[in-house]
């Protein structure tokens, strides 16, 4: 019986050859994204902008009615609301953002939560608040502020690491990479407005770690062909590099794809936003793994003279093929 292969053996797709246009597009959509973070803004969440959040249990039902709750709070006029389930199925939370000049007058926002919880003890007999929490916008732009310097951070740390395994021509490489990446899923928050919080740092931060791990597998195999292949030319190698490492990047992206896509489908509204954000990092991963890092490397100038086998190295192929022999 044949097993299923999704890419047959020995491929030899030339993907350096359309590496040039293929940079011109990706430079292109990071600037229009940096413009529409710039322009349009994000859509900052309750988590970076403040808020309060209301914790509700309905007593007497064995669910939270969240669909009727959400268009119940929504009709209020103080914007539409995060209601999420935790707990048991009859308990939620119910995050606001904090009203217009409610910076300068505390009692805006106590206003809007004694609104809110009113109506709903009006139209649900059987609800029980069990608290109200407020989130005030200093906190909430320092815990932003934090967010993204956690980003900056992964992102050095990752090129660092890189810089130290291979060479500094990989580092660099690598991290234009993760910039990317991370550059075009916030142009996708910017354009399509979804709401912007802290499951969505988790998302970039799980994205740079996917990409990491894509273009490490794809280094590697580009730093063994540097010593096996001296005399190949740089754009032949990382063809070759790029086609033995297509198996395995295939497959893995689309096992997980067949679980983000029945998430996007299937899954509830509260993380459709950070499913949507790995879904799209999924796919610039495995483009910039192939046409961001290892292109650069053509135009960096990197070498077989960088990669000299050392003597341990030596001894330990002449090992193995005394023991294949």
């Amino acid at each position: 019986m044949k097993l299923l292969k999704l890419v047959p053996d020995n491929t030899n797709i030339r993907f350096l050859r359309w590496r040039v246009p293929f940079y011109v597009v990706s430079l292109l959509l990071m600037a229009a994204s940096i413009t529409l973070v710039m322009t349009r803004g994000l859509n900052m969440g309750v988590d970076f902008v403040g808020g309060q959040m209301i914790r509700v249990t309905f007593t007497q039902s064995a669910a939270a009615p969240v669909g009727p709750l959400r268009e119940e709070v929504t009709a209020l006029g103080f914007g539409e609301p995060i209601i999420q389930q935790f707990g048991k199925p009859n308990e939620v939370s119910i995050r606001m953002k904090l009203p217009e000049g409610s910076d300068k007058d505390a009692g805006l926002a106590d206003a809007m939560a004694k609104r809110i919880t009113a109506d709903i003890k009006a139209k649900h007999a059987d609800v029980r608040i069990d608290g109200v929490d407020s989130v005030s916008g200093k906190v909430s732009k320092e815990l932003g502020w934090t967010a993204f310097q956690a980003l900056g951070l992964a992102a050095l740390a990752v090129a660092a690491y890189i810089w130290i395994r291979f060479e500094w021509q990989f580092g660099v490489g690598a991290l234009f990479a993760l910039v990317h990446d991370v550059t075009l899923t916030l142009g996708l928050f910017a354009i399509t407005q979804m709401e912007f919080d802290l499951n969505i740092v988790a998302a970039l931060l799980t994205l740079i770690g996917y990409s990491l791990n894509d273009t490490i597998v794809v280094y590697d195999r580009i730093r063994e062909n540097l010593k096996k292949y001296r005399k190949m030319p740089l754009p032949e190698l990382l063809d070759l590099s790029v086609n033995e490492t297509l198996a395995r990047t295939i497959v893995t992206s689309l096992s997980m794809l067949i679980t983000l896509v029945a998430l996007l489908l299937l899954g509830p509204n509260v993380i459709f936003g950070f499913t949507a954000a790995i879904t799209l990092g999924i796919f610039v991963g495995t483009y910039s793994s192939i046409y961001m890092a290892a292109p650069i490397l053509i135009w960096l100038k990197v070498t077989p003279k960088s990669f000299v086998p050392t003597e341990s190295e030596i001894d330990k192929q002449e090992r193995l093929a005394r023991e294949r022999g």
